[in-house]
């Protein structure tokens, strides 16, 4: 990614703090468009010195955008613009359909694809004992080429034999409603964590980062639960979006 000088002013005369000055232009540019994700800023240094600023006031101004998910910085690389952040409405859609839905390029690893004896939390969520032959999938999710989640789905295996060229191409509901399953509800739960070894590994993140949670429980049309997932997600590339209502 280009790395040239963007073109920022500042008033000394107004009363608006420089450092607030400084990220409100950043922000417009990034949310223009004009700096792509992952564009490489200049060091603070650099953009210090040539605004004739302090690098404690370019720091700031830097660090409101990293409070905001605009900017992330990566040790030995420097301070980007977030590569293509993800806002997801809370719908009963798939992170691989969301992300073709806004134009974003999605990409599945498959790490799992096989029958396995549900454990008791699995089965509890799907109505089975536990035991039962429960289809196990673990997929590592890109967007871009940069690391997004790791979804981890049980199904029973009535509902689907996916292979893994199918899981590479396709959205998981996709493929349970094209066998002729029809969602109908789904119970959510939404949270946070730190990492673990292997999802810091996968993710490209530090062992205990900050990550998103979510689990569901999907039932088809006659109540019955056929896909239980408990998936993980980048925090500084991924968010949900709640609409609320009064009733």
């Amino acid at each position: 990614m280009s790395t040239s000088p963007l073109a920022i002013t500042v008033d000394r005369t107004s009363p608006v703090p420089l450092y607030f000055q400084v990220s409100a232009q950043l922000e417009q540019a990034i949310e223009s468009g004009q700096l792509e994700p992952g564009y490489k800023l200049d060091n603070e240094i650099a953009m210090a010195d040539r605004l004739g600023l302090s690098r404690p006031t370019m720091r700031r101004a830097i660090q409101e955008l990293v409070s905001k998910g605009l900017l992330v910085r990566k040790r030995g690389v420097g301070t980007q613009v977030v590569p293509g952040r993800v806002r997801r409405e809370v719908e009963l859609t798939s992170l691989y359909d969301d992300l073709a839905k806004t134009g974003q390029r999605p990409q599945t690893v498959v790490l799992r694809n096989e029958v396995d004896p549900a454990p008791p939390d699995v089965a509890e969520e799907l109505g089975v004992e536990p035991g039962t032959p429960v289809l196990h999938l673990e997929r590592q999710r890109l967007a871009g080429g940069e690391p997004l989640a790791i979804l981890r789905n049980w199904l029973p295996d009535s509902v689907l034999t996916p292979t893994d060229e199918e899981l590479e191409q396709t959205g998981l509901y996709q493929l349970i409603r094209a066998s002729g399953t029809h969602m109908r509800i789904a119970r959510q739960r939404i949270g946070a964590r730190g990492a673990t070894s292997q999802e810091a590994k996968l993710l490209g993140e530090r062992k205990n980062a900050p990550l998103l949670t979510m689990q569901r429980t999907a039932y088809d049309d006659q109540g019955r639960a056929v896909e239980f997932g408990t998936h993980v997600y980048r925090a500084e590339t991924y968010s949900f979006e709640v609409t609320l209502v009064e009733r």
